[in-house]
């Protein structure tokens, strides 16, 4: 079984698709003008703009469902793992593909928008939704959406329960099997209560989480505030093979700073795009805006935290593919959460375990949530004009036992079936907002002149930008239209 995963992840994650990947945000920063610089204030301003609705949640639920997806244990193991395998500068290119990813996420979340429907009295929208309807291609979508739902409901579960019993056994002793099923009865209470309960849990738990793991951060480079520009120094060097120590590791480091930088954003991997779709919002461009700069929180951020921990206090290991140890400060802990433990316990003693354990439950348990909802966005996308009852009930045990049986795996398996999971539906996602790329740059492009012209809340006509089968929003226009028809009949 594994060596089939890592022979596929080979293909999936081979050298010409990571460079591929960073070639397309790079494509996308660019036919954007940098809109990840140009529209940072825009993008602040309107993340708590707009109210929820019956059918949908606001920009801030949106956000925080997305960053529930984000924020998980890439933030915490994956830097690890990647600082592991790649050295020091494969953080730089994590904030490389976080920078151009951001780009990618404002296409995604802006065609989720554009092509979102009202189904079952709620919006859904993703790329199933616009792979369907803004290229034609239903067959594509399928897979997409088939894709999605083994990764997301069965696949990459697994690594998120994983990482959270492996860091409550370090620090508690609590054997994985417990933790899997604790966590397994806290994910049946949630998503059995529905979208609206998901996104009050992501809104309450995801900013307080995020803030308090930056701030301990900050305490600690604060504390070795002298070291600045020597960790600074090495994460540059080592990404461009300036220094002696990790000087052939460039390959490596661009390899493992991109995937796991991908892993953490999950820009242009399709699942931001399920959230940005139930926003509430009066034109597409702004979710769009929302969604890239929470590619900026996930990666610039909270990974960044991780990072400087771990690098400050020099707790972490270094291995070549050969096996051969090119640092071995902590050679009695394995590549994960241990690595931010040993971080924390250097400059706090006794408490690193305990607090990473918790900020890993809930960084991860908020991400599982969020899978499942973006797997239930691709069940509702294939069982349109059905009776979903018995499917939407099916994948929620699936959800959890996937949940359960992670916890007491191997972490190896269970980031290679992450890994899988992630490389189909990226590559799937991938060819369709190239091909889709025009209506969301026209889309940007109508919302910053209506901005210029000192419009406040810019309002969405996708019949005179040329953007077809965006009904939802023709259906919008024809209610607003008949509304004021019918105020000035009353007149």
């Amino acid at each position: 079984m594994e060596g089939f995963v890592n022979g596929l992840n080979g293909l999936l994650w081979s050298t010409p698709v990571i460079y591929g990947l960073l070639l397309v945000g790079l494509l996308f920063s660019i036919s954007t003008r940098f809109v990840q610089v140009r529209q940072i204030k825009e993008m602040v301003r309107l993340m708590f703009q707009g109210k929820s609705s019956k059918a949908g949640v606001s920009s801030f639920q949106a956000l925080s469902i997305a960053l529930s997806g984000r924020v998980g244990t890439g933030n915490i193991a994956g830097v690890a793992t990647a600082i592991f395998y790649g050295g020091p500068g494969a953080v730089f290119w994590m904030w490389v593909i976080a920078f151009v990813g951001a780009s990618s996420a404002y296409i995604e979340s802006t065609l989720a928008q554009i092509y979102k429907v009202k189904q079952d009295g709620q919006y859904r929208g993703g790329p199933a939704y616009y792979i369907e309807k803004g290229i034609g291609w239903k067959w594509f979508a399928v897979t997409f959406a088939i894709a999605m739902f083994v990764a997301l409901a069965i696949l990459m579960p697994g690594v998120q329960s994983n990482s959270i019993a492996l860091g409550i056994d370090t620090a508690f002793g609590i054997n994985k099997n417990v933790t899997g099923i604790i966590i397994g009865l806290l994910l049946a209470f949630i998503i059995f209560g529905g979208v609206k309960r998901i996104a009050t849990v992501a809104t309450i738990i995801v900013p307080f989480m995020a803030l308090g793991y930056i701030l301990l951060a900050i305490v600690i480079m604060a504390m070795n505030i002298t070291a600045v520009p020597e960790v600074f120094s090495l994460i540059f060097r080592s990404a461009f093979a300036m220094d002696s120590v990790f000087g052939g590791l460039i390959g490596t480091a661009i390899l493992w700073g991109v995937k796991r930088g991908l892993y953490s954003n999950e820009a242009g991997q399709g699942t931001g795009a399920h959230p940005a779709a139930a926003a509430e919002v009066s034109h597409p461009a702004k979710q769009g805006l929302v969604q890239a700069f929470s590619v900026y929180i996930d990666t610039l951020f909270v990974c960044s935290a991780t990072a400087f921990m771990i690098l400050f206090t020099g707790m972490y290991n270094t291995e070549t593919e050969d096996g051969t140890r090119l640092v071995n400060n902590i050679p009695a802990v394995e590549v994960g959460p241990g690595f931010t433990q040993a971080a924390i316990d250097s400059v706090f003693p006794g408490f690193g375990s305990g607090f990473v354990a918790i900020a890993l439950f809930f960084f991860a348990f908020t991400t599982i949530m969020a899978y499942y909802y973006i797997a239930e966005t691709n069940v509702a996308y294939l069982t349109r004009g059905r009776d979903s009852k018995w499917a939407m009930f099916l994948l929620k045990l699936a959800v959890i036992a996937a949940t359960i049986y992670g916890a007491s795996n191997e972490a190896t398996l269970a980031w290679a079936l992450g890994d899988a999971g992630l490389g189909i539906t990226v590559w799937l996602n991938m060819i369709a907002i190239l091909i889709l790329a025009k209506p969301a740059l026209t889309t940007l492009k109508d919302y910053e002149n209506q901005r210029k012209q000192g419009i406040l809340d810019p309002v969405f006509d996708p019949k005179a930008l040329g953007i077809k089968n965006a009904d939802f929003w023709e259906e919008e226009i024809k209610r607003n239209e008949e509304s004021v028809s019918l105020e000035r009949k009353v007149e």
